[in-house]
């Protein structure tokens, strides 16, 4: 009787134990996040709805000041300067006693730097600060008769002082109109979407732009105060804003 010859089924190749689960394992889809909103998208502020929120704030605060104490025009431009990365308080608490001694370019020139370090030290960057004083000090007797000068560009051209310096000196020393942008400005014209811009010089013009002329005295005074004390960085305060309804922010709690 003839045997009969079987084939042997051909043998899969073994698949390595880890290679095998991978391949049984059910792709991992990582949850999309959700796309913010850009300010760009949201509906513009109408002239009426700005002329809405500067008279909200102005009924408020009639007449709003600056944080940062000062005797003079020479006094300010010298406490603005000293303010860079620093808080307006920490400067007044330094200040207070400088300004008995040293309120005018001459009297802070003839203190000089070593002793000026003295009073200022609490200060951030007091080192770099004390030179730019005493350098702008200098200056002013020099070019400018010992009085601070009332242009953009002359103030910008002392030493330690840059765009903001100047806008805060002519709108409080000389009652300019002026929109001086700081980290709390920049915020709320972002955030608001009164004045989106990538840089406080496009939040100042964009700023300048659509606020009234009426309000424009006291505007930066408004917009500091009010990123200050309740549009908060990190965890705004919607819920007692003034402007809530009016608001453009997405994420605004109310």
């Amino acid at each position: 009787m003839a045997k009969i010859t079987r084939k042997a089924a051909a043998r899969k190749p073994a698949v390595p134990k880890k290679k095998a689960k991978e391949a049984t394992a059910k792709p991992t889809v990582k949850p999309k996040r959700p796309a913010k909103t850009s300010l760009k998208a949201i509906k513009r502020w109408t002239p009426a709805e700005i002329h809405e929120v500067f008279s909200r704030f102005r009924k408020a605060n009639p007449e709003p000041k600056g944080e940062l104490e000062h005797l003079n025009p020479f006094t300010l431009l010298v406490a603005v300067v000293l303010s860079a990365q620093a808080t307006d308080a920490g400067v007044n608490k330094a200040t207070r006693e400088l300004f008995k001694v040293a309120d005018t370019p001459q009297k802070m020139l003839d203190l000089g730097e070593e002793r000026l370090r003295d009073y200022i030290r609490t200060i951030g960057l007091y080192r770099t600060k004390a030179r730019n004083v005493i350098a702008l000090s200098a200056k002013l007797l020099s070019e400018f008769g010992g009085e601070v000068p009332r242009t953009r560009a002359e103030i910008e051209s002392l030493p330690g002082a840059g765009r903001k310096t100047a806008n805060v000196v002519l709108n409080m020393a000389f009652g300019e109109h002026t929109m001086a942008v700081d980290t709390h400005v920049f915020r709320v014209g972002n955030r608001t979407g009164l004045a989106p811009g990538k840089t406080p010089l496009e939040v100042e013009l964009g700023l300048e732009k659509v606020i009234p002329a009426e309000f424009m005295l006291h505007a930066h005074h408004w917009l500091i105060l009010h990123g200050r004390y309740t549009c908060l960085a990190r965890k705004p305060r919607c819920e007692v804003c003034l402007i809530n309804d009016l608001c453009r922010w997405p994420e605004k709690t109310v």
